[in-house]
């Protein structure tokens, strides 16, 4: 065993555990491993100009390629900024190790220059953290970080190191972490529960299988499981948000994506099912809309890795604990073994085409302004015509429900957004870990006017790892989905959500050495759009979209999830105090 300073023993553990890449920015706190990650041999360093970038950064690395984002921030303001980015990965479920500095430990508890009480903070935004007080403990904290950030449902482990630990020495050997002794979450199915599970899928008339970011979090061969499942039983298929791509779009089973934003079909199905097979979804209220009248009549099963996410808002008849990948492949096992066949789902069929009839997506163009739902499928249309493996990041707003709306994914990891904690600032950092991770994939992050300012800075990160990201802004002028609920809920009083201050966004990109681009009619869009694909390097595109275009469909806050809002003739009047108090 080695006798290592405490730097060398966490770039030692980060190479053991194949780590490639680190996102972070330098401070005195953590200069000792700044030092040993100079000229590294096998451990790149991104930096980053703000640290909320470095966690967002990491989740994108991490939701693209499966592998853990990697965070180094100093002590103090290093730590506090990255706490956005951290609560955006355990809410979405991204694992992640973020490495803080923190000041010596005899000066910790004594208010030190850029000390803060980085344990506490992020106590209840992390799996799980650490104070490491002793360079003989490091290599074993460190190894049970990932493990734990891994394992069961993924999510971000916090790393706090005091600079004196960082230069004291310790002997290092690679620890054991085959199993923790304490931490051991349930991966394989109780075998009578998916007995159970097949045979209510085998007497279901009206099934629907409900996915969510579960299914993509247990890896590719849960998709393929995902699939192979839809196509035994004949279920029609539905996801939320996060879970875009691990069905493919294109199937006739889709039924796009359920929620407050979701499609007519998908939501009324949800309502109609005789059986709701929830598959690494956890029904949150943007799915569910008013709980009470939330698929009263249907039974449900609900296969997740994490024990407290079930019976937590919806009660289910047959709950079943474990990794849906390995829960799907014993239904599956079990279905074929028992000679199953799908029942007749004529009638169900029927009515789900009578509900895809109403076209929920369609929208009405003038052909005076570009339509932010054209612009939209345009870029779907291009980017699929170039036959490049794209992946796409969104901000948080308008354009997000948008892009999940008519843009279509085929596999899993190709789409990146902030769900749960739903963060402006998160698309555009998050494409630059993409892009790091894919760096032969076309990466676009789809944003809007507002929310691409959030962590705009980063435009010097691209340039500088010249990274060939793009940005395609839906640029209305207006904070999209702030004024939205403005209009609907608050009689049009736009307060402070009209940006009357924006900067040139082609003119901003080219001072950071991108391309810029503007398309200001519907004529240019195609073209526009095709240069942006086709230009090396960064290319941000400001496309000027309609101004005052609202996202539907939409269930209103305090409604039910079939009490849709399909386009803007049924909206009416405004909304009463108690649905003003949920939005």
């Amino acid at each position: 065993m080695a006798e290592m300073s405490g730097a060398d023993i966490l770039c030692q553990c980060l190479v053991d555990q194949g780590v490639e890449v680190v996102f972070g920015y330098p401070g005195g706190a953590v200069l000792p491993i700044y030092d040993i990650l100079y000229n590294h041999p096998k451990i790149k360093h991104v930096l980053v100009r703000h640290e909320q970038g470095a966690t967002h950064m990491a989740e994108g690395y991490a939701r693209s390629t499966g592998k853990p984002g990697v965070v180094l921030v100093t002590s103090g303001p290093g730590a506090t900024n990255a706490i956005t980015g951290i609560t955006d990965a355990l809410m979405d479920s991204i694992p992640m190790i973020v490495i803080t500095g923190q000041v010596a430990t005899h000066l910790i508890g004594s208010d030190a220059f850029q000390e803060a009480d980085t344990v506490g903070l992020t106590r209840h935004c992390t799996k799980h953290n650490y104070l490491v007080k002793s360079p003989a403990k490091l290599a074993h904290v460190v190894h049970e970080a990932f493990h734990i950030a891994t394992s069961g449902r993924p999510g971000p482990v916090v790393i706090d190191i005091p600079k004196d630990v960082q230069v004291a020495t310790a002997p290092y050997s690679k620890p054991e972490m085959n199993a923790h002794p304490s931490y051991r979450p349930q991966v394989k199915a109780d075998a009578a529960a998916i007995s159970t599970a097949v045979e209510m899928l085998a007497a279901a008339e009206r099934p629907i299988l409900y996915t969510g970011g579960g299914v993509i979090n247990s890896g590719p061969e849960a998709s393929a499981l995902l699939r192979e499942l839809a196509e035994l039983t004949g279920a029609p298929v539905t996801s939320t948000l996060m879970g875009l791509g691990a069905f493919p779009a294109s199937s006739p089973q889709w039924l796009g994506m359920l929620g407050m934003h979701g499609t007519y079909e998908a939501n009324m199905a949800m309502n109609k099912a005789d059986l709701i097979v929830c598959l690494g979804a956890r029904f949150d209220d943007r799915v569910t809309g008013r709980l009470d009248a939330f698929s009263p009549n249907s039974r449900k099963i609900h296969v997740d890795i994490d024990r407290s996410s079930v019976n937590k808002t919806v009660e289910v008849e047959l709950p079943i604990i474990a990794d849906v990948g390995s829960a799907m492949a014993d239904m599956i096992a079990v279905w074929k073994q028992r000679g199953h066949e799908a029942n007749d789902m004529t009638e169900w069929t029927a009515r789900i085409d009578g509900w895809r009839a109403r076209k929920c997506l369609d929208y009405v163009e003038d052909g005076a302004e570009i339509m932010p739902q054209r612009a939209i499928a345009d870029l779907f249309s291009a980017t699929r015509a170039s036959g490049k493996d794209v992946i796409i990041t969104t901000e948080v707003g308008q354009h997000q429900m948008w892009a999940a709306q008519h843009y279509h994914f085929d596999e899993p990891n190709k789409w990146l957004t902030s769900g749960g904690l739903g963060t402006m600032g998160y698309g555009f950092p998050a494409a630059i870990g993409a892009q790091i991770g894919n760096p032969d994939s076309l990466v676009i992050c789809v944003a809007g006017d507002a929310s691409i300012q959030m962590n705009i800075q980063e435009l010097g990160t691209a340039i500088q790892y010249r990274l060939p990201v793009k940005i395609f802004i839906l640029n209305n002028e207006y904070m999209g989905m702030v004024r939205q609920w403005q209009e609907l809920t608050y009689e049009s009083r736009y307060s402070n959500s009209y940006s009357d201050a924006l900067p040139d966004f082609v003119k901003l990109a080219e001072a950071y050495g991108w391309t810029g681009i503007r398309i200001e009619g519907p004529q240019e869009l195609e073209a526009g759009i095709r240069q942006m694909i086709e230009t090396p390097g960064p290319v941000m595109v400001d496309c000027r979209v309609a101004k005052l275009s609202n996202c539907f469909p939409m269930i209103p806050s305090g409604a039910a999830h079939t009490d849709m809002l399909l386009d803007p003739s049924q909206v009416s009047g405004t909304m009463n105090d108690e649905a003003k108090a949920l939005v």
